[in-house]
């Protein structure tokens, strides 16, 4: 498997999305040509937030009542459920608003991403569970928000959150009136407004943000494109055979997710080439470590690695490896099993080769990666208890203490 580093990233070559690193940021230089918008123009979207549910957002906290907005919430999950009682006219009139469908979404495309999520849910796990899960605690500012917001001093249940939101739209009914991702996209442009007024009062926070507050449109797409395009350039170098439809869906499902989360079509990538550029840019050169991230990452691990799970410490670790590299195992201080690494080195590809149907024989170690699908999904999966979902709720204060 070849490292993500700063040592490599050239030869990589755009194939998997990669390209040299910079010690210093660029500017933005994207061209929104390559985006939904289709207009030829550049601006930056790490200068553009969320104004209209982030003045929601403030006057939930000002009236003080984001307990009683997240015990309502409790029965607004599917697709099709009404709006609950009980909330706040301000709260209900902007909702009323948001939560539906842009017009250009395709139901076609919709309900072919969920056939393709179905058939590659087990390797979205491991992309995303565990790849794009330790990632996010080397995207300096993602960590920071995270460990310093309340979800921070609960990883868990943050992580339990976090997932819920990607299991929604991965779900084979993600679109559908019983499906639940865009009542789960509507909830957590919401919580990203609610961290947004909370964070900058944060002495914590504001003592190492580069940004008057977080969770711009860019970072967004940070995050998106260290999920999906991430994976989608996993699932390629795993051999693993998608048809130009099931590629086009996929993205599709993303472009929506991405408008619901409250991002301008003028960022939102038209094709998997232009997600491509937009990542070189925007989030392998700014992958580093910090403190905040290292401490969220010892968590996790810890989580993923509980014995119950049956999942070693030096598989699990090697397993971080393989998907990210050499350079971030070593920034997140990742204890080397050479045994365990080699196994993965050479077994994943004939474990995937074999699940895919090209190769007959199924390596001895199947039942590692068959356990590590398990151990993945049960620690997101609403706090590692049972497969069920976690609700997502709106904070009230920032990390104890911070």
């Amino acid at each position: 498997m070849t490292n993500i580093s700063r040592r490599r990233a050239l030869s990589m070559g755009a194939a998997l999305g990669l390209v040299s690193v910079a010690s210093a940021p660029k500017a933005w230089a994207w061209s929104s040509a390559g985006s939904l918008a289709g207009v030829d123009a550049v601006a930056d979207p790490f200068t553009v937030w969320d104004p209209e549910p982030d003045e929601v957002a403030a006057r939930l906290l000002a009236d003080g009542v984001i307990p009683a907005v997240n015990t309502v919430w409790r029965s607004w999950v599917d697709n099709a459920d009404p709006l609950p009682a009980g909330m706040p006219g301000y709260l209900t009139s902007y909702l009323q608003k948001v939560n539906r469908l842009p017009s250009w979404a395709d139901a076609a495309k919709l309900a072919a991403s969920e056939r393709y999520y179905k058939r590659l849910a087990s390797y979205l796990f491991v992309s995303q569970g565990l790849g794009s899960g330790m990632m996010s605690t080397v995207i300096p500012r993602e960590a920071r928000a995270v460990y310093w917001s309340a979800g921070g001093a609960d990883m868990k249940d943050r992580a339990a959150k976090t997932f819920t939101f990607g299991y929604d739209l991965n779900s084979e009914t993600a679109w559908q009136p019983t499906g639940h991702f865009i009542v789960t996209a509507n909830k957590t442009r919401l919580v990203h407004s609610v961290v947004r007024n909370l964070l900058p009062t944060s002495a914590g926070f504001m003592r190492s943000a580069d940004q008057p507050k977080p969770i711009s449109n860019g970072d967004i797409l940070r995050t998106f494109h260290s999920v999906a395009t991430y994976a989608h350039t996993n699932l390629l170098k795993w051999g693993i055979r998608l048809s130009a439809a099931e590629k086009e869906a996929d993205l599709h499902a993303w472009q929506v997710a991405l408008h619901l989360l409250g991002v301008q079509q003028q960022f939102i990538p038209a094709t998997w080439a232009a997600a491509v550029d937009q990542a070189e840019q925007m989030l392998w050169p700014d992958l580093a470590p910090t403190t905040e991230g290292n401490d969220l990452a010892e968590t996790l691990l810890s989580y993923v690695s509980d014995p119950t799970l049956g999942l070693a410490t030096g598989f699990v670790n090697e397993f971080v490896r393989y998907l990210l590299g050499n350079e971030i195992g070593d920034w997140l201080n990742l204890r080397r099993d050479w045994v365990q690494a080699a196994l993965i080195r050479l077994e994943w590809p004939l474990y995937v080769a074999f699940r895919e149907g090209t190769s007959s024989v199924l390596p001895g170690s199947g039942y590692l990666f068959d356990r590590a699908l398990r151990g993945i999904s049960m620690l997101y999966l609403n706090n590692g208890t049972s497969a069920t979902q976690t609700p997502i709720t709106l904070p009230a204060a920032n990390r104890p203490g911070g």
